[in-house]
Order: structure tokens, then sequence, then C-alpha cells
């Protein structure tokens, strides 16, 4: 476990309403992950720094943490003790230990980014990584040509089981004869079981897969390099990292709700018992981004479901009871 203290001045050309001729918000995170893992974690992590610039903020945070609940509630449990006024929970699998551990600290005002608790002292801020998904699932459809898609994750939270059930669904719209092939590994970060799994899928016929992964994507990359499967990557646009690999990534910046939660928290708006969404309505939030070599046809498709997501005339459903495939 590693924990890590920064400071920064407070500008005096930011306006904070709530927090006038004081100092910054004292916030601290927790990190369920290595904050540089290209990944979920990296933007948490991130989010993290433009609270620190933005708003004149004292952090905190501690990663590497494994995904257990009494881990997690033992590094929540630090960072409350120290008195801060936020603590920010990165990631859904803190759900439980997020609710044990405000209830001990009532005075610390808690947040879980991509969570859905609630409670007296504590609210969750999600970006709908499930609208994004659904496009790239309906990207998927449109561009495979063995009629077999994919979808690898890791650990099976909430957030992620959302994600595969919209990328499924949106597969469903647009290719409702393709076959899914998908599974959850077990861990985020083991690029060596990434890698069996990716070449698992490929084997029942994958030629595009969605990766909902952390440090582990190095080993879905290169177990699709040279071979012509595409993968649609997560988090990050990573076709601009590798675009011989990603065909399309599905943007869910999940640094935005934890700023967001901050900037509610200054300007005196935060409130504890609720979970805030952004979707599609905020590009910056959640997006498909499309590879240079895809159609202008397929990118006109997608940009109308977009909108029609927007419109709601498109319900993004998350719900998959389908097989999954055994590893």
């Amino acid at each position: 476990m590693k924990t890590y203290l920064a400071t920064a001045l407070l500008s005096a050309s930011l306006a904070l309403p709530a927090l006038a001729d004081q100092h910054g918000p004292e916030i601290s995170m927790l990190l369920a992950g290595n904050k540089e893992d290209n990944g979920f974690m990296e933007a948490g992590y991130n989010g993290l720094l433009q609270i620190e610039q933005e708003f004149g903020a004292k952090i905190a945070f501690i990663d590497q943490i494994k995904p257990e609940k009494d881990l997690l509630a033992g590094a929540l449990r630090e960072l409350a003790a120290a008195g801060p006024d936020m603590v920010i929970a990165h990631g859904g699998q803190n759900n439980e230990a997020a609710q044990i551990v405000a209830g001990e600290f009532p005075e610390v005002k808690f947040v879980v980014v991509q969570g859905g608790v609630t409670g007296p002292n504590l609210s969750s801020y999600e970006v709908l990584q499930e609208e994004s998904a659904w496009l790239a699932g309906a990207a998927a459809g449109l561009l495979t040509k063995s009629g077999v898609v994919g979808h690898i994750s890791g650990i099976r939270v909430t957030p992620g089981l959302k994600g595969r059930g919209g990328f499924y669904n949106g597969l469903m719209h647009t290719r409702p004869d393709a076959q899914f092939v998908t599974t959850f590994a077990g861990d985020q970060d083991d690029n060596d079981l990434s890698n069996r799994v990716t070449k698992a899928e490929m084997e029942q016929g994958a030629d595009i897969i969605f990766t909902m992964l952390n440090a582990g994507r190095t080993g879905s990359i290169e177990a699709m390099r040279g071979t012509g499967t595409r993968q649609i990557g997560n988090v990050i646009d990573w076709t601009q990292v590798e675009s011989e690999v990603f065909v399309a990534s599905a943007i869910a910046n999940v640094s935005i709700p934890s700023v967001e939660a901050v900037r509610d928290l200054v300007e005196g708006d935060w409130q504890p018992g609720v979970v805030r969404q952004i979707g599609l309505e905020n590009p910056e939030a959640a997006a498909l981004v499309l590879s240079p070599d895809v159609s202008d046809e397929v990118r006109q498709q997608i940009d109308g479901l977009r909108q029609q997501i927007i419109d709601k005339t498109i319900e993004v459903s998350t719900e998959y009871d389908g097989p999954e495939l055994e590893m």
C-alpha cells in the first residue's frame, strides 16, 4: 500500500464561493489499483490532480489496494481519520466499504465514483459508461466480418457488468444474429491472464473484442497484434495509442465525477443521498471514438444512434443473462 500527500496554494483568481477567503478543501482519494495503469485508476488520479490545481486543494491518496471489502474499508478509514472535507472512493468496487466507513465518520463527506450507494453523508457520482459501451457494441455489430464479437473484463463489479450489458445490447441492435463471447477473467491487471483469455476468444472466432481492463490491457493488445483482430478500448482514446489494434474506444472519462463532486462541495451544492449521473450529453465524459479507417457510413450511423440515446428514443439496457466463456 502506498500513501502520498500533496498540497497546493489557493490561487487568488479562483472563485470558490463556499470557501471564499479560506484555504482550499482537503480531499482524499482511494484508488483500488495502480494509479499508473493507463486506465480507470490513472483517470481517477488525474482527476485528483485537477482538483488540486483547479480548487487549490490539499490532496492525499492511497493506491494499490486489492479490491477486497476489508482492505478497502481499512484504507478508507485511514484517509477519513485525517479529517478531510471529502473522501472519494474511486470505483464501484468501493460501494460496500464506503457505506460502512461513511457510517463511522459522519462528519466527513464521502463520494463513490462509478458507485450506486448513498447515505446521510454519502453520495455517488457516475459517468454512464454503459452509454458509450452501447455505442461500442453497435459499432462492433456494424464492423465485424466474422459475426463473432468478444468482451473481456476483470473483476465482476457493477460498473463492469453494466458496461458489458450495454455493449451486448448495442451489438444486438445492429447485428442481432451476432455470436457474443464474454468473460470476467478475475483480474484487471494480470497481463498473462488477459493474453490467454484474448487468445481463447479469438479461437472462438471473435474478430472484434471489447476490453474493460486496466494494466492488464497490454496482454490483450499483444495477443491481437498482427492477427487482424481489432480491439475496442475503454476509458481513454486507445485509437491514438495503438492505431493498428484499436478500431474504437468507448470513452468514459472517470476523472470528471470526482472533479464535479468537489466543485459541488466548494460551491455549496453537494448533497448526500443522491446518485449524480453524467452521460453522452457531455461528450467530454462519455463518447465513442472511431479509428480513422472506419467508413463515413458507419460514423453516420453511430452519430444517429448517439443522438437517439440522448433524446431517449433508445433506452440503453444493461441486462445480460447469457452464457460466459469458461477458462
